[in-house]
């Protein structure tokens, strides 16, 4: 179930109104997407006044995460620009993986490259999923996978990224992925 967004609502993760939908999550074993990280400039001003952008810190999930070990979370757009705080949490819960949604086209692809080879060279990139959420602009694909195939990533890592680590994380088998 993807994208849950409590901080457009003014929730932090870990907020008792959210934890029946946390318990039910893992008791169906339902994969979660949460959004974090980074949302429309000035979102706040707009569309959603609840909005905070520190209740998009990686480091909010733990609680949750404690309290229900068996399930799966990914962190929608990497938990930019949490760069610090996701690295943590992925070092202290193997369940959680991440996707590079958005950040993967919206961002200048410097500032993606620098993010995604941060979760690369901390040893993560087995729990790096490509992801593009577009959803107005089909140009911006394109630009996602290229970004996401970046030079200083190995063959077998683009694969992982581009394929099988979703795979793996969705319980879908090898065979879904193209050799």
């Amino acid at each position: 179930m993807a994208e849950f967004a409590p901080q457009y609502g003014g929730l932090e993760p870990a907020s008792p109104k959210l934890e029946a939908y946390w318990a039910l999550a893992e008791e169906l074993d339902i994969p979660v997407g949460i959004h974090m990280g980074l949302g429309g400039r000035g979102t706040a001003y707009r569309a959603f006044p609840d909005y905070r952008m520190r209740l998009s810190n990686p480091l909010l999930l733990e609680d949750v995460l404690v309290r229900h070990p068996k399930l799966r979370v990914y962190i929608c757009h990497a938990g930019w620009p949490f760069i610090n705080e996701l690295l943590g949490l992925l070092w202290a819960h193997p369940q959680v993986y991440v996707d590079v949604a958005v950040i993967n086209w919206a961002i200048p692809e410097a500032e993606f490259h620098g993010y995604l080879r941060r979760i690369v060279d901390a040893g993560f990139s087995d729990r790096i999923m490509f992801g593009s959420d577009n959803m107005v602009r089909p140009e911006s694909i394109d630009l996602a996978v290229s970004r996401t195939s970046a030079p200083f990533l190995s063959d077998d890592q683009k694969r992982d990224i581009l394929c099988r680590n979703a795979a793996k994380f969705l319980r879908l088998g090898d065979d879904v992925c193209r050799p």
